[in-house]
């Protein structure tokens, strides 16, 4: 402000800016150790020798409070690190000296435990956003699950909750990983009790859940917690049979699950209705989750989503019972990438006769419909759970961002793809200028009658 006051009304006015200049020579100032009045001897279990960092005492402590203690009273500061954060030393003392740093997935956490332990606030914060922005990026023993067990031991809530979104909404891709088996028993747990979870099927997840625990064989109660949240009534039956027989882990622990078994076996056998009357089916047990099979919803991708109006139509089953499972609705889907809220639609204006509004293409936004073709007594006791998935590239790979729900009482969710501009051909939400939708419908079913048991 104090710049822009100068130069107003002189038209001669100039910035003339050497802050390249100066951040190269503040670089040589470290890297030749010229008028260093403090010296840095960085110790590791890994060296005998201490790496030694010849230092400018003012730089240091503009950075961080804890240099500024360390200093005061002495020249010569022995510190000792880890291997891991040793190793980044160098990159850590550059970015006192200039700003800025460079770094790689692996050594996201090191460097963020020598920002945290040093208090260089801005480089944590710094951190913990690329963390946040590249959950996504390929790595090839995997990152998520790391830098969730991570954000739990500092206390990061936010990398926390972006970390288990992530692994919620591209399961898939993480339980044929390596990074799967370095799943803790509290990350497994959270997991299994949502309903957001993005996976072929309930069978997928059980296979992986068995993997996991004939890895890392954990004790009895554990196991048999684990073994609780999968959801049997969401397994076909004859799946459920073929488990019974060729499980290993099934078996081992089929006293704990016998009971969960039986009420499947007695959801798939009986109608829907006359279940509810004797159980309780409002709750997550029943609920599906966000599978990607084909009976429970379609792909949809829109080539050139900005230009027309789109419409599709898929089938799914009723429901999950397999009293339900031959059973099909259909549904019909609207897609419109320029609809307007009528406080931006074209009205009359009182000024001049007949003239309406301007009104820009880009004050739309997109919408999507989703309805029935058909209405049944079957659908009595059963409401539907509308899921929209949007795909997007990133690092190289196709995965889910973005998930929008609604249910049977609304047609369409409020704020889908509200942020997106879709006329731009680099927007996050298109690859290759399409739009890749997966729209998943969930039946949930309703206890009708209560009966006393």
């Amino acid at each position: 402000a104090a710049q822009k006051a100068d130069f107003s009304g002189d038209s001669t006015a100039a910035t003339i800016n050497h802050s390249l200049t100066l951040l190269q020579r503040l670089q040589e100032l470290l890297q030749n150790g010229n008028g260093s009045d403090s010296v840095l001897r960085v110790r590791s279990a890994a060296s005998d020798e201490p790496k030694v960092f010849h230092t400018h005492q003012l730089l240091l402590s503009l950075q961080s409070e804890v240099f500024e203690s360390l200093l005061r009273n002495q020249s010569v500061v022995t510190l000792y690190e880890p291997p891991e954060t040793a190793a980044l030393f160098e990159k850590f003392i550059r970015y006192l000296y200039c700003g800025g740093v460079s770094i790689l997935l692996h050594q996201a956490i090191p460097m963020h435990q020598l920002a945290s332990k040093y208090r260089v606030w801005g480089l944590q914060r710094g951190v913990a956003e690329y963390m946040r922005t590249h959950l996504a990026s390929e790595s090839s023993q995997g990152h998520v699950v790391g830098w969730y067990h991570y954000a739990v031991r500092v206390g990061d809530a936010a990398l926390q909750e972006s970390c288990l979104q992530f692994l919620a909404w591209n399961l898939s891709a993480v339980l044929g990983s390596a990074e799967w088996g370095s799943v803790s028993v509290e990350l497994l747990l959270l997991l299994l009790e949502r309903s957001d979870l993005v996976l072929h099927s309930e069978l997928e997840l059980y296979t992986a859940v068995e993997s996991w625990l004939s890895r890392r064989q954990p004790e009895a109660p554990v196991a048999e917690r684990v073994l609780r949240a999968i959801r049997y009534p969401m397994i076909a039956p004859s799946q459920l049979f073929r488990l019974q027989a060729q499980s290993a882990v099934l078996a081992r622990h089929r006293g704990a699950v016998q009971d969960l078994l039986f009420q499947a076996f007695q959801f798939h056998a009986a109608s829907p209705l006359h279940f509810a009357k004797y159980f309780d089916v409002n709750c997550s047990m029943f609920l599906p989750r966000n599978y990607l099979a084909p009976s429970w919803g379609s792909q949809w991708v829109i080539t050139n989503p900005a230009r027309d109006d789109r419409s599709t139509s898929f089938q799914t089953q009723l429901g999950p019972s397999s009293h339900d499972a031959g059973k099909r609705v259909t549904w019909n889907v609207l897609f419109s990438p320029r609809w307007l809220p009528v406080s931006l639609r074209p009205v009359y204006s009182d000024s001049v006769a007949g003239a309406i509004q301007p009104v820009r293409i880009e004050d739309g936004r997109p919408r999507l419909v989703i309805t029935p073709a058909m209405s049944s007594p079957d659908f009595a006791g059963v409401s539907f759970q509308k899921t929209v998935l949007v795909g997007v590239r990133q690092q190289g790979r196709v995965l889910v961002k973005h998930a929008y729900s609604f249910h049977q009482s609304s047609d369409e969710a409020a704020d889908f793809l509200v942020h997106a501009d879709l006329q731009k051909r680099t927007s996050e939400y298109l690859i290759d200028n399409s739009l890749h939708l997966h729209i998943i419908i969930k039946p949930v079913y309703h206890s009708l009658i209560k009966v006393k048991k």
